[in-house]
């Protein structure tokens, strides 16, 4: 089976209510996508890039699946402090690229499967049924065990939505009951309304604190590619060890050349690089400047960086 671009959901400050209408937990993960068909089963992330050997929890289809031809979409996520999914922590097992350290990832970094949708089933393309049948199809083929579980649907919107905001969560998605699958698209039967604010920046340069990364410079390009300095950040969720392995990223990729379209107002002591690394940032809103207030490091992220736009 070729991989597909998922259905997205679209931003909305409103949350819709009424019967028509369900809301799940918007999981801070790795969207997965799993495909499985004549025993053959392989994982492909939102970006089309494989990654059946990270997560081989999820690989081993037998121990959850009764079905052996399905797609199924769901969010790999794992959990930090307090029992709370950390996109930085899964993104230590999505970063894996040696096969020989995903034994040990797999007992350091535990992740859970949230499994959400069903598009393919037993040689059937199910993604124009609506909602609701899919969601019951699902539950009908899928054991839950302790790497698996499936996304629960629940009919007070605004309720979970508040639950989310209290536990200091990314917030929630909102679905039509009879919406289809929109292979590759975006639609408003699917909603997303956030709890905070994100996006995943390019890093244009750094500055450094006793030969060690202590601040990184974001950017996002223009429709006429040119990348904008939009804030700099030295926080986040990141371990000692986390900034030695940034530091030395960085270092590789350094240049001579200045990657923003203007020299930001903060240059002094700023080490330039190619604008080839990227990061998922959390903030509280844009300045009247068009910088970014509160900027932290949520993770770092494979993602193509002339994506990373401003809108």
């Amino acid at each position: 089976m070729e991989p597909i671009l998922p259905m997205e959901p679209m931003a909305s400050a409103a949350i819709p209510t009424g019967e028509e209408w369900i809301a799940q937990v918007k999981w801070d993960g790795v969207r997965v996508l799993t495909y499985a068909d004549q025993g053959e089963v392989r994982l492909f992330n939102r970006k089309k890039n494989e990654r059946t050997m990270h997560y081989p929890e999820i690989a081993h289809l037998r121990e959850y699946c009764s079905s052996q031809s399905v797609i199924l979409d769901g969010e790999v996520i794992s959990l930090g402090e307090h029992g709370k999914p950390s996109f930085q922590r899964v993104m230590r097992r999505d970063g894996v690229r040696n096969s020989e350290r995903i034994g040990r990832a797999v007992e350091t970094v535990p992740i859970f499967y949230m499994i959400f949708d069903i598009i393919y089933l037993n040689g059937m393309w199910i993604h124009d049924k609506p909602f609701h049948e899919r969601a019951e199809l699902l539950s009908e083929i899928i054991a839950p065990n302790k790497h698996i579980q499936l996304v629960p649907s629940v009919s007070p919107t605004q309720s979970l939505f508040d639950v989310v905001k209290q536990q200091q969560m990314e917030g929630i998605v909102l679905k039509r009951i009879n919406s289809s699958y929109a292979i590759g698209k975006k639609r408003e039967d699917w909603l997303k309304v956030k709890n905070f604010q994100d996006l995943i920046a390019v890093i244009g340069g750094f500055t450094l604190n006793h030969n060690t990364v202590n601040s990184i410079l974001l950017g996002l390009y223009d429709s006429d590619g040119r990348l904008h300095y939009v804030g700099h950040t030295g926080t986040g969720k990141m371990t000692v060890n986390d900034w030695r392995e940034l530091t030395e990223e960085l270092k590789g990729i350094v240049t001579a050349r200045l990657p923003f379209a203007k020299l930001p107002q903060r240059h002094r002591d700023v080490i330039w690089v190619r604008p080839e690394k990227t990061v998922k940032i959390k903030f509280a809103e844009w300045t009247e400047g068009g910088s970014l207030r509160q900027p932290s490091i949520e993770g770092f992220v494979e993602f193509p960086p002339e994506e990373c736009l401003l809108e």
